[in-house]
């Protein structure tokens, strides 16, 4: 008996320390110094903003997270540092993987996965490492090459290079050759387009037992001998080549894989050459089959031959994105060991049958009419039911009475997006075993039922976006995520929320929320993301609201304008934050000295919140902050004090700094110019002076740059033209001088380019048109630009706002205007970009007042030729631009009338003609202009009756935009017309009356000319025929003027004697 105890406590011992070596964190093994300097260079060498090295300190590495070392040696032999990125949560970033981790020269377990790297190349050093084993890369942002130096390692038996989005490319699969051991190769995504030997390897690596190619941009060019061979391979038994570019028959070499259980064909383009049946008989060991986007109709399922023992086999069935249509395919139900079918986007629209061995059940996409069509309350043993993107025509209700309910439900996720209306049935608490319920973007309406939040079970419940109302409900205390945002939930946030200790993420933005915030969520200790924006919640936010929250690193609380932020200045808080929204907030005091602890900041969103004074001194210590708003306060003094350590390398979000409608003075530092991974940069409306330093050529990520109501002179720096990538130039209201540096024709990419409101002067730049065609917005208003509008901005087919006012241009407007398609078309070439931010200005001069444009300027098109010296008539051409909203071409000397074609321009709101010499009468047609609300055709020279009618008639009561044309009659106007006809018919009058005039002028001439005739050859031709009478006449015509002359002279006589 103690001889047995002996033995059992010996074995006992042997078998903890054995245990304590090797599994418990090696409490016992210290660690080599070379391998722990080389971690803690390589945490030197990358971010960490969410602190997944923060316990690598101190002299024992193997006690590190995600180190584990050997038991005897301590050597680090598992380096395990999976992150979750592109997912915004934990993940690892940095520009490279640092080459210190060669230094583990006994690692035989690698895992990279889900970091990002940046498109950084895959170090060839992990060649190196000849004892890796298992070595994973995937969803890490790598780029290029593949290294064939991963061919050095002879015991890898996994290796992962997937999702790394086509960016990472091999030229030459023969490296994989030499990982005789290999028996897992995942390389989905990688773009093998371009590689040799890539089919060979399922016959080189001999131990290969699971090949996943999908996405690899594979086609028929790629197709060896090697997939026609009958060589059988006996160890393959997962193999997915789904979505590449392969047609016609399926390679002979699938039905050598006799082990094959997994088979991945999707977008495999073969309906034509094979059906269903011959699959399943080529291949009777499939357990799961994957055949989404394979063209397959009812009949390739509906097939005589099929063996219904290979049916029986297939566990999992993908048939997705296949126009099976109507009914539910009757084959299916005989696949009597069938877990889980996926029939999205299969334009199913009839009840599905009992499937009892079903589990889950994917169908969304599809055309069904009502919810019970897809069995809910049918399927008793199903865990997982996907129904979204179906347009449900009637409402989700109860179970109908007839239907054969469960005496207990199986389900455990439910996903209803975008499908459903009405009201959420109290039923759904009948499905007990609920973990996941997703009711999100539907047009629910009414409030969230109690049997909804009595399900004990649930851990993510989704309703956002839809239409609920009623105040937020006490849930049970299993909830890890609780999305809620954008809805009408109206009332306080309860205190029981505090309750669920196990939530880590909150979404309560846009909502109808208002009173206090509870203290009690403070004690969320595993809080990770708190959502609250959006609301009207009032009070203050103080120390005890935040006191253990510290896991929480994202908290947006903006636009809750009676909300306060009431901390003391010595506050240090718990928590590390990547993201902080406080805008249109109170925060006041200052700026908060309490941020100069959060150190891993990538966002910060402060505009309006209520901020004065310059910025701290010590902010300029802290690292960049990729998004950074301080928009819409009153801070002051220098720029100077900007964060500034770091070289601001952040993945994920753009890199902006917006610091507009502040009070900052003095000159653009050029500090700034080490910000080259800015990508929009906002100074606008400030009292910024100086000139722009030439260094900001150097930020050469930019794609907006707005400094614009400043005070900032000089000439515009021609190094703006090396930042190739600039979509938007607002340099507006400022001092600039001289001329238009022709550098910036090299951008060409421009959609924006304002400079209005400066003093530049010289003719406008040939080529603006010739060379910036992407133009949307070209404004040169308020300038001293001189010359001619050049033909050549015609070409700016994309422009839809052209304003060139207050300059000295001359010369006429150029027919070619009608070329501009921008202002005729839609177009979208920049949707991309105006999302950017919240304060995209353009400001136009529209119905009479300067109107600034914010986020939807994009849909205002405006020309604006006001207040030059242009000359000559209106274009016809210039009628043509339909889309047109606004046209000024007032206050110059512009002559003739206004095109009859001026009722094509339906788009327009605001007309102005105002200061021309324009003349003839007012185009009826104008009535035609349904949306014009702002006329101006005052101080011209109109004539005759204005037109009245349709939309002329809304602006009769305003006389002032017919002034100045003295020969212009009828309402608004006092003095009358004779004629008070509808202008069209008085119209008509004047042209026949016109034309009666011409007529009776030309027979007046008529009537002289033959009167004329007739008189003149009467009295001639009978003189020139009778010689009697001709002589006689002439005597006549001597002795009269005979005795003319005589009369003459007596009297001349007398008159001399009576003055003597």
């Amino acid at each position: 008996m103690g001889l047995g105890i002996h033995i059992i406590f010996i074995c006992v011992f042997l078998f903890a320390a054995k245990y304590t070596c090797l599994g418990v964190g090696n409490v016992s093994v210290l660690c080599s110094e070379q391998e722990r300097l080389a971690l803690l260079n390589f945490k030197h060498s990358i971010q960490d903003p969410f602190e997944m090295l923060s316990s690598w300190v101190g002299n024992e590495c193997c006690l590190w997270e995600g180190i584990q070392c050997d038991g005897v040696t301590g050597n680090v032999q598992r380096l395990h540092l999976k992150g979750d990125w592109p997912y915004p949560y934990n993940h690892l970033a940095g520009n490279k993987v640092s080459s210190s981790l060669a230094e583990l020269r006994h690692l035989k377990y690698l895992d990279l996965s889900g970091n990002n790297f940046h498109g950084s190349r895959i170090p060839e050093f992990i060649g190196s490492l000849k004892h890796l084993s298992y070595l994973n890369l995937s969803d890490a942002n790598f780029d290029g090459i593949i290294p064939p130096h991963i061919g050095n390692l002879s015991n890898l038996r996994v290796l992962d290079l997937s999702s790394n989005y086509n960016e990472l490319k091999a030229d030459d699969m023969a490296w994989a050759f030499g990982l005789s051991s290999l028996e897992l190769l995942n390389l989905s995504y990688v773009d093998l387009s371009g590689a040799q030997n890539w089919d060979m390897m399922l016959h080189m690596i001999p131990s290969l037992k699971e090949l996943s190619l999908s996405h690899c941009r594979l086609s028929n060019v790629n197709l060896g001998p090697f997939l026609n061979s009958s060589r059988i391979l006996p160890n393959i038994k997962h193999l997915d080549l789904g979505y590449n570019s392969f047609k016609g028959p399926l390679p002979g070499l699938l039905q050598n894989m006799i082990s094959l259980t997994f088979l991945g064909l999707s977008g495999f383009n073969h309906s034509l050459a094979w059906n269903f049946p011959n699959l399943l008989s080529m291949i009777p060991s499939l357990s799961e089959l994957h055949l989404s986007g394979c063209g397959l109709d009812k009949t390739h399922l509906s097939s005589p031959h099929l063996n219904y023992s290979t049916l029986s086999n297939i566990q999992h069935l993908d048939l997705s994105n296949n126009p099976l249509g109507g009914i539910f395919p009757s084959v299916l139900t005989n696949m009597s060991s069938l877990e889980v079918l996926d029939l999205s986007d299969t334009m199913l629209n009839s009840s599905l049958p009992i499937m009892p061995k079903l589990l889950e059940l994917h169908l969304s996409g599809n055309k069904f009419k009502q919810i019970e069509d897809v069995g809910i309350w049918r399927q008793c043993h199903l865990k997982q039911l996907r129904v979204t993107n179906n347009v449900f025509r009637m409402e989700m209700t109860d179970p109908p009475t007839n239907a054969s309910e469960c005496s207990q439900y199986s389900l455990e996720l439910l996903e209803l997006s975008r499908s459903l209306k009405g009201r959420i049935p109290e039923t759904l608490g009948g499905l007990a075993n609920l973990r996941d319920l997703d009711l999100s973007y539907n047009k629910l309406t009414g409030s969230i039922p109690e049997s909804v939040t009595g399900l004990r079970f649930l851990q993510v419940l989704d309703l956002s976006e839809n239409q609920l109302t009623g105040p937020i409900p006490e849930f049970l205390g299993n909830l890890t995520q609780l999305f809620l945002f954008s809805n009408k939930l109206n009332g306080s946030i309860p205190e029981s929320l505090g309750k669920l200790a196990a939530l880590t993420e909150l979404y309560l933005r846009s909502n109808l929320l208002d009173g206090t915030i509870p203290v009690s969520i403070g004690q969320l200790a595993k809080l990770r993301t708190l959502s609250i924006s959006h609301n009207s919640l009032e009070g203050a936010v103080t120390e005890a609201h935040l006191a253990n929250l510290s896991m929480l690193k994202y908290l947006d609380a903006s636009s809750n304008s009676k909300l306060t932020l009431n901390v003391s200045c010595g506050w240090i808080p718990p928590f590390k934050l990547i993201s902080l929204r406080l805008s249109s907030c109170n925060i006041g005091n200052g700026f908060p000295q309490w941020l100069r602890h959060l150190r891993k900041l990538e966002e910060l969103e402060l505009s309006n919140a209520t901020l004065s004074g310059p910025l701290p001194t010590w902010l300029r210590k802290m690292p960049i902050i990729s998004w950074l708003d301080l928009s819409h306060n009153k801070l002051s003094g220098s720029l100077k004090n900007l964060p500034n350590a770091g070289n601001g390398d952040v993945y994920g979000l753009l890199h902006v700094l917006l610091l507009e409608y502040n009070l900052f003075s003095g000159s653009i530092p050029r500090s700034l110019c080490r910000r080259t991974d800015l990508e929009v940069l906002d100074l606008s409306r400030n009292m910024l002076s100086g000139k722009i330093p030439n260094c900001m050529g150097n930020l050469q990520g930019l794609t907006a740059m707005r400094l614009s109501s400043n005070q900032l002179s000089g000439a515009i720096p021609s190094s703006i033209a090396l930042i190739s990538s600039l979509l938007w130039l607002n340099l507006n209201k400022n001092n600039f001088t001289g001329e238009v540096p022709p550098e910036l024709g090299n951008l060409q990419g421009l959609g924006v380019l304002d400079l209005g409101d400066n003093k530049l002067y010289g003719n406008i730049p040939n080529w603006i048109g010739k060379k910036l065609t992407s133009l949307v917005v070209l404004s040169l208003h308020k300038n001293n630009f001189t010359g001619r509008i050049p033909p050549s901005l015609c070409k700016s087919s994309n422009l839809q706002i052209l304003d060139l006012a207050y300059n000295n241009l001359t010369g006429t407007i150029p027919p070619c205007v009608g070329n501009l398609n921008g202002m005729v078309v839609s177009h979208s070439i920049y949707e991309h970009f105006l999302d950017i931010d919240h304060d995209k200005n353009v400001i136009q001069v529209m119905k009479g007042v300067d109107l600034e444009y914010t986020t939807t300027w994009d849909i205002v098109f405006n020309m604006d030729l006001s207040s030059n010296k242009l000359v000559g008539e209106i274009p016809v051409e210039l009628t043509t631009l339909s889309k047109l909203v606004g046209l000024n071409l007032s206050n110059n000397h512009l002559s003739g009338g206004i095109p009859e074609s001026i009722r094509k321009m339906m788009k327009l709101e605001t007309l102005n003609f105002s200061k021309n010499e324009l003349s003839g009468s007012i185009p009826p047609s104008m009535a035609a202009l349904t949306f014009l609300s702002h006329l101006n055709l005052s101080h011209n020279n109109f004539s005759g009756q204005i037109p009245t009618g349709n939309q002329l008639q809304t602006l009769i009561d305003d006389p002032s935009i017919y002034a100045g044309n003295k020969h212009l009659c009828g309402p608004p106007l006092q003095n009358t017309c004779s004629n008070h006809q509808d202008s069209t018919t008085t119209t008509s009058k004047k042209k026949h009356k016109a034309a009666d005039e011409k007529m009776e002028v030309w027979l007046f001439y008529v009537d002289i000319m033959s009167g004329f005739g007739t008189g003149f050859w009467g009295v001639i031709g009978v003189l020139m025929f009778k010689k009697q009478w001709r002589h006689k006449l002439f005597m006549f015509a001597e002795e009269t003027m005979d005795k003319i002359y005589v009369a003459v002279v007596v009297r001349v006589a007398k008159f001399k004697r009576g003055r003597e």
